[in-house]
């Protein structure tokens, strides 16, 4: 039993060595594979045939709506909170956290050709293998500070939980049972969570096991971002090749379509000149304002009442009136002449989610979606800071909070928007682009509301009309009635007479 965990633990660390070693090679490669104006041609011809677009009405919502969820910028939140309010687990395409566990091309021929709904922190090239006609792409930035911020809480954060291992060996054994016990998805399959967690992982049971050998007193300082006896600092973190692949302008390559889970054909070496010469990143970065511009909604992490209420009326709106249209048309076809066996099959496929979907948008509004999501963000928040807080307290002392950053020194801050100077320049357009939306949203709203009252005053004006009618027609009955009775009263006197 020794030797078979022993086994488990050398091939465990093996696998992360290989995985890292891989990512060194793209980050680092030798220079003399590397020639600036070869790589000024190759970027160049990428971003030229990037640039034209065929999209046509992207603020249109179309029969798909992909998610581009860039992380740690509350995109879950979205997808529980929102969207699957709005699709039913009928119309959700298989999930796809990882490109080689989904093929879109099998799923929209073969096992869900009716999905209308795609989440996943795959790039922008998943396009290519998507209807692009019949796609609309949303997405949601955050500022870049607080995005390499957050990144790395949260790869400590995941990577603590295994801390209540003994050593990496009972880790990589247990992993291990319960992939193949549940036969679900966990973080560490998920990209970009699968390189950076067991990385952290490796690390802190590295600097936990020295500590062991080391022994008391430890000194770790009151700076949480800085305590190298439990985690790894801020700022080795940033520099290390790692943390300059998957996290430094990890938005603009993920929109752009150039992250290590590409499905473009060259993107790595594309990525290489980009990485080495980072004058070429002028390219990608009009390659990813391209993408923002096609987009039926861009959101701001930061402006998050704005971003939710903006989402709610430009894409829940939308999609609630796409479904219920979709009801009615299926509810129509029920009514229809016999089909042959094979029609008559596909019409019970979709009389079967279209009942789903009825659950789903039967008697939604806007107004009832954005009710939803407060209630359903409340409950999420809180399991979420339940769990944060459980899983932080095994790296004690070091706790990561906004008063916890305020130590963080000026010097380092600059370095890290210095690293991503792409994403710094994608989030400004993309905050211009939200700007845009949001005042189109309000002057649509009020003009709704215009509308409204307008339509109000018609029906008032007809209900006076009506009423001035029957006064007229009691006036003249009256009128007449007292002409009767008079002159009834005067042939009466008369005959007495």
């Amino acid at each position: 039993m020794v030797t078979s965990c022993g086994h488990l633990c050398v091939c465990g660390c093996i696998y992360t060595s290989i995985c890292l070693h891989i990512l060194l090679e793209v980050v680092y490669p030798s220079s003399s594979a590397i020639d600036f104006e070869h790589c000024k041609s190759s970027v160049k011809q990428w971003a030229s045939s990037s640039l034209h677009s065929d999209t046509k009405d992207g603020h249109i919502l179309k029969d798909l709506l992909f998610f581009l969820h860039v992380p740690r910028t509350g995109g879950r939140t979205y997808f529980h909170c929102f969207l699957k309010k709005l699709y039913s687990s009928a119309l959700e395409c298989p999930r796809s956290y990882d490109k080689l566990r989904f093929d879109p091309g099998f799923a929209f021929l073969c096992s869900k050709p009716d999905c209308r709904l795609l989440v996943t922190h795959d790039d922008y090239s998943m396009m290519s293998k998507l209807p692009r006609e019949k796609t609309s792409v949303v997405t949601i930035l955050r500022n870049p500070i607080e995005r390499v911020f957050s990144a790395y809480e949260f790869s400590i954060e995941v990577a603590a939980r295994f801390l209540v291992h003994p050593n990496l060996t009972s880790v990589i054994k247990m992993s291990g049972r319960l992939r193949s016990k549940n036969g679900g998805i966990s973080t560490l399959e998920i990209w970009p969570w699968k390189y950076l967690v067991p990385w952290m992982r490796e690390d802190l049971f590295s600097r936990r096991d020295a500590r062991k050998r080391r022994g008391p007193p430890y000194f770790y300082g009151n700076d949480s971002y800085n305590m190298e006896e439990i985690v790894m600092p801020l700022h080795e973190y940033i520099h290390h090749p790692v943390a300059l692949d998957l996290v430094h302008n990890g938005a603009t390559f993920q929109v752009a379509g150039l992250t290590n889970n590409s499905n473009i054909k060259g993107a790595h070496e594309l990525r290489q000149c980009v990485i080495t010469y980072q004058i070429l990143g002028k390219y990608v970065l009009e390659v990813a304002k391209k993408r923002l511009d096609d987009m039926l909604y861009v959101g701001i992490t930061e402006d998050h009442r704005e971003s939710a209420t903006m989402f709610a009326n430009v894409v829940g709106a939308q999609v609630i009136s796409q479904l219920m249209a979709t009801t009615v048309n299926d509810s129509t076809s029920e009514q229809g002449p016999s089909f042959s066996d094979s029609s008559t099959d596909t019409i019970h496929d979709q009389d079967n989610s279209s009942s789903t979907v009825e659950a789903k948008s039967e008697n939604m509004t806007v107004g009832k979606l954005m009710d939803t999501y407060e209630t359903c963000i409340s409950s999420l928040r809180s399991s979420q800071s339940q769990r944060r807080t459980a899983s932080l307290k095994r790296i004690s002392p070091a706790n990561f909070t906004k008063e916890a950053r305020q130590h963080v020194p000026d010097t380092l801050l600059k370095e890290i928007i210095s690293l991503n100077s792409l994403d710094i320049e994608l989030y400004k357009y993309a905050k211009e682009i939200f700007q845009k939306q949001h005042q189109i949203m309000e002057q649509k709203l009020l003009d709704s509301n215009q509308v409204k009252p307008a339509k109000w005053n018609m029906m008032l004006s007809s209900i006076d009309s009506a009423w001035t009618v029957f006064y007229i027609f009691v006036f003249v009955f009256l009128l007449f009635f007292i002409c009767f009775y008079v002159s009834a009263k005067r042939r009466i006197s008369k005959l007495k007479v």
